[in-house]
């Protein structure tokens, strides 16, 4: 058998009629029979090109509301025999099966229709039969025939039948069909998801059509790609192509940011995943001086990102900071001027999307799957655990410094003063070592400590966290509890006048 094949026969059925035309007019050109069904026999009619109604095949008309139009051997049969097998064709001309050498099928929109809200009744009618099982054979026996499953692939098969008179290449056939391959398991997996949203079969089905391969991974020896649609939660319009360690900043940034939304302007410059730098006040220029000054050495290369537009007072100050990205959710015109001026910087508008519920990741040899941490400790959840109770100021920064706490690398402690990050200790084997780190740090960029607040991501086994808090001059603490020696801490406050809260959740981040 050749490699090349001519097509001299198509059936085509789709969903979506964009795009269609110039492929229909272009195998009408070449002589191709054009077999069809339904709402797209009538389009190709409307063009003024002859059709052969599917029906004049099976002989069956389509039946139960449309459901059952191409199910019949007749079909499956010009699609599936094999052109070199003797006994195929023997069979193909003793029940007069027509030969089938090109299949365009798309599917009903199944995760458009289950993402509008639409009844269950109207999603399970969006479960594509027909097309899915034209789509299944036809890739399976791509050395005879090439299936054409996505609109996004009709300019490239257009320019395929246009570029050699319609002769394809079994190397175009093989991907072609690997692309509807590609369709298909995408298309089960959605549904799968959709009747397993209880999670009452144990199983997971991750498929992201869209990927792109990245310069390297974590490192340059390694390989790095994304899969997932990026332009739908964000608009890139300047800089360099994000990186593999990009990419993990920029997903911490937003998720600390999303703690902070419909709140007064809030700045934060985050490093390797952690906040190095979080502050909140009445301007975003304020915001962004103060959460510099938490760690002005850890912000150079960093990732910036603001929870209103980004004005041209700040960009000014952005401007002078070597910075890797910054991202907002509108930036003033003057703003996009001032921060364009260094070529490799990426500034980024984070658009409003749903993002997922769960955190994956590889693990052994399986994968671990969690709901994410949607909890946000506010004032209703916390409860006193200590005579001395916090005044205004301090709960407000407890609950600040909490939220900073909770996108922190664990063991972690963070400290705080007047919404504003003085230190955090990050990744740490114990909480002393957190702590300490965090007070060092604070003190090595001058901050005066004295009336400052401490957050734990985990409780206390031990009352001596609360000890070299109070020392270092903070007056007010929050931490989930739950320790059985949680009496041990509450005692020492006690006695030294620090006031501590209770979350009651803890918030471990690995």
């Amino acid at each position: 058998m050749s490699q090349n094949k001519k097509i001299k026969s198509a059936l085509i059925s789709v969903f979506n009629k964009e795009g269609l035309e110039p492929i229909v007019k272009k195998l009408n050109q070449q002589g191709v029979t054009i077999y069809s069904t339904g709402g797209t026999q009538k389009f190709i009619n409307d063009l003024g090109i002859s059709v052969v109604p599917a029906e004049e095949i099976t002989e069956y008309p389509s039946i139960l509301g449309g459901r059952v139009k191409t199910l019949h051997p007749k079909i499956f049969g010009g699609i599936l025999n094999r052109e070199d097998n003797a006994k195929d064709v023997e069979e193909m001309n003793t029940f007069s099966i027509p030969q089938i050498d090109a299949v365009i099928v798309d599917l009903y929109p199944f995760e458009k229709t289950v993402d509008s809200g639409a009844s269950n009744e109207d999603i399970i009618e969006k479960i594509d039969i027909g097309g899915i099982s034209l789509i299944r054979a036809a890739a399976k026996n791509y050395k005879d025939v090439i299936c054409i499953s996505s609109v996004e692939d009709y300019a490239e098969f257009l320019g395929l039948i246009s570029s050699d008179n319609g002769n394809i290449s079994i190397e175009d056939r093989k991907q072609f069909a690997t692309k509807s391959f590609n369709v298909s398991s995408h298309y089960d997996s959605a549904i799968f998801n959709y009747f397993n949203k209880e999670k009452e079969e144990v199983a997971l089905k991750i498929s992201e059509t869209q990927g792109k391969a990245l310069r390297y991974g974590e490192n340059p020896h390694q390989k790095g790609y994304f899969f997932g649609d990026f332009k739908a939660m964000f608009t890139k319009f300047h800089g360099k192509e994000l990186s593999y360690n990009n990419l993990l900043d920029v997903d911490a940034a937003v998720n600390l940011m999303n703690e902070f939304n419909g709140e007064e302007p809030t700045f934060a410059i985050l490093k390797h995943n952690n906040a190095c730098g979080v502050a909140q006040r009445a301007t975003l220029r304020e915001a962004y001086i103060d959460a510099l000054a938490a760690d002005p050495v850890s912000a150079f290369g960093g990732v910036l990102i603001s929870n209103c537009e980004i004005d041209l007072a700040t960009a000014h100050e952005i401007n002078t900071l070597f910075c890797e990205v910054v991202i907002a959710p509108s930036f003033s015109a003057e703003a996009e001027t001032i921060l364009k001026g260094k070529k490799n910087r990426i500034l980024l508008i984070q658009n409003s999307i749903k993002l997922p519920e769960t955190n994956i990741r590889t693990c052994l040899n399986g994968i671990l799957v969690q709901e994410k941490d949607t909890i946000t400790d506010d004032e209703s959840i916390i409860e006193n655990a200590t005579n001395s109770t916090p005044i205004a100021q301090e709960i407000e920064d407890l609950l600040f410094a909490s939220k900073i706490c909770k996108h922190t690398k664990s063991n972690t402690i963070v400290l705080a003063k007047n919404k504003q990050l003085y230190a955090s200790g990050t990744g740490q084997t114990s909480r002393v070592d957190a702590l300490n780190q965090a007070i060092h740090k604070a003190v090595s960029f001058n901050f005066n400590l004295n009336g400052s607040v401490m957050a734990s991501d985990a409780f206390f086994p031990f009352p001596d966290c609360v000890e070299i808090a109070k020392n270092a001059g903070v007056t007010a603490v929050i931490q989930p509890g739950g320790s059985i020696k949680d009496h041990l801490s509450i005692d020492y406050c006690n006695n030294n006048n620090v006031a501590m809260v209770f979350t009651k959740t803890r918030h471990f981040k690995h």
